[in-house]
């Protein structure tokens, strides 16, 4: 589950195990042949469990990270450049914080911060505030950003809001994340209409109306079970949905626990701070730095840190 490192021993002892995982058909994307559909079904698998169960949170928080998790890798799936997508709640509920991302090649992470216990779906956890959805294609591009506000009961429904208002999309999104015997599950159903300049041709407005509808009345019909049975396999659970509806399927596209910190870095941050604030922050000879994605202490001897900012 873990590689051996490569940096060096003194920034390595005292390191805790992370997850070397990766699902290799996480994402299935699809498409409805002369319908104005497309789609993606993601499923995390033994992933789902390795990011949220890092983390001790209250069970509906973990419920919604999974969510957030499943959901922002289907939304990085419609990438088409070199770069990430992150989806962040900020709010004024027990949820104040929650943050997923996923880069182009499906490397997944997120974290939510709770106070207290809070229990409810994700209108409860997050109260009032903003959902903001961000394409990041790298430091020589700018930044996309839409930001919604939080309204509706669950993270599905803020979602329809983003596509709605920042995307002038219809789009139909169906999310689960539960805890299985075999541990926590999450997955995403997400069906977008495509516009009639897309390529579907010599197709009726009314008749595409009729299309989609019909999609997603039939992707209403799935249920939890479905979504969350790693017995099933993606490519079945699509065929029962669409079979009828001209099903074909894309290349399936892998995810992996894809946490990007390393000791080197944040040796690196600490190097730029003053001697003074090091001592500050040394207890009993060391210094920890947490990353709040892996939920890993990092810890620096005091003595092998040396500060740069402020030197003469």
């Amino acid at each position: 589950m873990t590689r051996p490192s490569e940096t060096p021993d003194f920034l390595n002892h005292d390191r805790p195990p992370v997850p070397d995982m990766v699902v290799p058909r996480a994402i299935l994307p699809f498409h409805l042949e002369g319908r104005p559909v497309r789609g993606r079904l993601v499923r995390l698998g033994v992933l789902a469990d390795a990011l949220i169960a890092r983390h001790e949170l209250p069970e509906d928080v973990s419920r919604l990270l999974g969510e957030s998790l499943a959901l922002t890798a289907g939304l990085a799936a419609a990438l088409k450049f070199r770069g990430s997508f992150s989806l962040q709640a900020k709010g004024n509920g027990p949820v104040p914080m929650l943050l997923a991302d996923c880069t182009d090649a499906g490397e997944l992470r997120g974290y939510a911060r709770a106070e207290g216990s809070p229990m409810g779906e994700a209108g409860d956890l997050l109260g009032k505030g903003y959902l903001a959805f961000t394409c990041d294609q790298g430091p020589d591009m700018d930044r996309y950003q839409g930001i919604v506000a939080i309204e509706g009961d669950t993270l599905a429904e803020m979602t329809d809001s983003y596509f709605r208002t920042s995307e002038q999309l219809q789009a139909f999104v169906r999310l689960s994340c539960r805890r299985t015997p075999g541990g926590w599950r999450a997955t995403a159903l997400i069906l977008e209409r495509v516009a009639a300049e897309g390529g579907i041709d010599g197709l009726a407005n009314e008749e595409a109306d009729d299309a989609w509808l019909t999609a997603t009345t039939l992707a209403a019909t799935v249920t939890e079970a479905e979504m969350l049975d790693d017995a099933l396999a993606s490519d079945m659970l699509l065929h029962r949905l669409f079979h009828a509806e001209g099903l074909l399927l894309d290349r399936p596209r892998a995810l992996s626990y894809g946490c990007r910190c390393s000791r080197a870095r944040l040796a690196g941050v600490l190097q730029g701070f003053p001697e003074s604030d090091l001592d500050d922050m040394a207890d009993h000879g060391q210094i920890t730095m947490n990353c709040e994605f892996c939920n890993v202490a990092f810890r620096f001897d005091r003595s092998e840190v040396r500060g740069g900012a402020g030197r003469a």
